[in-house]
């Protein structure tokens, strides 16, 4: 069945006709409008929409002395802060493409990225990220105190990249290139375009009624698309005031809820699961936040249970979202205006329109379970330097295969599983063939197969186990193994629990079998 996609071809076409070419051009109506007003806020100190549009124009000269080049990518190894502001905005304006990286990746998956996509410069946010620090250092950068952004790291110009052609339409130009873990183990550059994000970040301010009185709880990576479209673009699009934190634990995050009056949080499940321990570990049983009106949940899947507690905590409806990366990300999004008690992600997002497929690849009735497939403004532009991918999961017309498993009931759709193998750990997307990579470049690992389980008592977290066969007569141990991959992979791409096993189940046709080590791990 195709979903409606609420909205009609003339009501989407005057949207997007509305929305800036570039994101940098969100900024300048306010700075002309209220210069004075607040923009970006942070423990450092704070930017107007004047200053932010000053500090965009001072960054776009820096870096086009440090060698930057239409269509170059340069790579911001970053944690939230205004920094990153002013750097992304300052490239969009040059039109380079900024890859965003997290700083907590390990120093090998930052190497990847950095390689796959051929960066002409790194930029770390030193300022207010030690994990980025260790990054520049690394990698040898100069940290120094450069246009007004304060501390932060450069890289080595590599001279012998080449520019990316423009696309002649500005608003299909790569605002963001984004890496998100492949099936294969490799990451995957999802290029989005400024029209991608900027549908995003206009739909969801409309959602929320963002307005200039809004003052945004700016705590999701700005590095992840929905830190990106949703919470950066949408509220400096409505105007209002975006409250940075480069990471999250609960007592700040109270702290700042209480002091700066935020009326708008959103993250993920295993970030409002903090909270609650948090507030069982102190005996809180109510907040006392009276200018907080949303709260809203993204990333992993949202737990009744959590829910409910999460609401109980608030006095507030905890909302549900769902999406992807290659979505800009958002495809559903539950209603201010019509809160659920269940756990379903809500209606389609306006403009976007979906398909539910079956066995046999017929479309399924309402309330069946099938694959779900998005079409929309929000489709990314593709996989950088992969066209194979890009072509295998984007058909002709513009179809985008989720390969996620999904049911419609009464307009509101329900996520019901993953055809692909992902494991969901703290919000962040673990694909496990990443981890077997690592595992088994180990010498002593004969080959490996990790999978996640649910862990009781955490909602919308999963651990990861890895099974391992050893090289027989290897004296590896577990202990090594994990010190092995505490090298190699972000500290959440990590395993759990590493299980040795004489040998590995696999399938008639050699295939791991990995139903067999899913009923291991439940012993």
């Amino acid at each position: 069945m195709i979903l409606a996609k609420h909205m009609t071809e003339a009501q989407l076409s005057k949207m997007l006709t509305s929305l800036p070419a570039r994101v940098s051009e969100i900024v300048k109506p306010w700075a002309e409008r209220s210069p004075d007003r607040p923009a970006l806020v942070e423990d450092a100190g704070s930017w107007t929409y004047g200053q932010l549009d000053s500090a965009v124009t001072d960054t776009q000269a820096w870096l086009r002395d440090m060698g930057v080049r239409p269509g170059d990518r340069v790579m911001i190894v970053c944690e939230n802060c205004r920094a990153l502001v002013a750097v992304l905005f300052a490239l969009a304006s040059l039109d380079a493409w900024p890859v965003l990286v997290n700083a907590r990746l390990s120093a090998r998956e930052i190497e990847n990225i950095r390689d796959h996509c051929g960066a002409r410069r790194v930029i770390y946010t030193t300022s207010v990220s030690p994990h980025a620090t260790e990054h520049a250092k690394r990698q040898g950068a100069v940290i120094d105190e450069a246009a007004g952004l304060g501390a932060i790291g450069i890289g080595p110009l590599y001279e012998q990249v080449e520019p990316e052609p423009l696309d002649t339409s500005t608003g299909s130009r790569v605002a963001a290139l984004i890496y998100t873990s492949g099936t294969t183990g490799l990451p995957k550059g999802v290029m989005l375009t400024h029209r991608n994000v900027l549908f995003i970040a206009a739909g969801s301010a409309k959602i929320r009624a963002l307005s200039p009185d809004d003052r945004v709880y700016g705590i999701l990576p700005m590095s992840h698309a929905v830190g990106l479209s949703v919470v950066l673009l949408g509220t400096l699009l409505s105007g209002g005031i975006l409250y940075l934190s480069p990471r999250f634990d609960p007592m700040s995050a109270r702290v700042a809820l209480e002091k700066h009056r935020l009326t708008v949080m959103l993250g993920a499940p295993a970030m409002f699961a903090l909270f609650l321990d948090f507030a069982k570990l102190k005996g809180i049983t109510s907040l006392n936040l009276p200018a907080l009106r949303i709260i809203s949940s993204s990333g992993a899947p949202l737990q009744s249970e959590l829910k409910t507690g999460v609401e109980n905590l608030f006095g507030l409806v905890l909302h549900n979202g769902y999406g992807i990366s290659e979505c800009s990300p958002t495809i559903a999004q539950t209603r201010v205006e019509a809160p659920r008690n269940d756990t379903s992600v809500g209606p389609l997002f306006p403009g976007v329109e979906a398909k539910l497929i079956g066995r046999g690849g017929k479309p399924v009735n309402d309330g069946e379970v099938g694959e779900l497939r998005v079409r929309g403004p929000n489709i990314m532009k593709g996989y950088y330097r992969a066209p194979e991918e890009t072509a295998a999961a984007i058909d002709r017309e513009g179809w985008f295969n989720t390969r996620d498993l999904a049911r419609l009931e009464d307009g509101n759709l329900f996520i019901v599983g993953r055809t692909k193998d992902l494991i969901v750990r703290f919000g962040f997307n673990i694909y496990p063939a990443e981890v077997e990579a690592v595992l088994d470049s180990h010498p002593s690992v004969a080959r490996s197969a990790v999978i996640g389980r649910v862990v009781e008592g955490a909602a919308g977290n999963e651990e990861i186990l890895a099974f391992v066969e050893p090289v027989s007569g290897s004296p590896l141990t577990p202990t090594e193994l994990a010190e092995h991959a505490a090298r190699h992979l972000a500290s959440y791409k990590r395993p759990s629990r590493i299980l040795f096993i004489p040998s590995m189940p696999v399938t008639p046709t050699g295939k791991i079998a990995k139903a067999e080590l899913v009923n291991m791990g439940r012993t």
